[in-house]
């Protein structure tokens, strides 16, 4: 189990910095690239807060509240944990986030963040691949989570009926 969490957390880490990697490469530093007109750009920014650009400029605390949820991931949900196949991946998929975002941080004091929508005249915060796997899989998580809740609820009433 620990070996496949480990796959999958090297699996999205990879991936995110491979994408921004090319977007350094490919895309200058402030400039966007069109993609669906008045919809959706391929940008090159940099954000050195957390999502929004909350805690601009406190790159020092951010890493250390990275760190601090590393560590509250591993024990909350890896540490003497028998997890299932589902649960191992979106678990993956969250560290593989979470560490891509981490990286970005101690290396360059930032984050590339690339993806830019505007949806119905609004600029939505561009944001990268690391977010999108730390979003899904967070929500992924907590709807697997209240799914066996209900279940066992439901299987316990159906006992205690019987």
């Amino acid at each position: 189990m620990k070996k496949r969490l480990l796959i999958f957390t090297t699996l999205f880490l990879a991936l995110d910095q491979i994408l921004k990697v090319v977007i350094r490469h490919f895309i200058s530093y402030g400039t966007s690239l069109k993609v669906i007109n008045n919809f959706f750009y391929i940008s090159n920014v940099h954000n050195d807060g957390a999502a929004f650009s909350s805690f601009s400029g406190n790159t020092v605390f951010l890493i250390g509240m990275t760190l601090f949820s590393l560590v509250i991931v591993y024990y909350c949900f890896v540490k003497d944990k028998s997890l299932k196949s589902v649960e191992v991946f979106f678990i993956g998929m969250l560290l593989g986030g979470i560490l891509g975002n981490l990286v970005d941080r101690v290396i360059f004091q930032y984050v590339t963040d690339y993806l830019e929508f505007i949806i119905f005249g609004y600029h939505f915060p561009i944001f990268n691949f690391a977010d999108i796997c730390i979003v899904v899989s967070v929500i992924t998580l907590l709807i697997l989570n209240l799914k066996e809740d209900v279940w066992k609820n439901t299987k316990s009433k159906k006992k205690a009926v019987a």
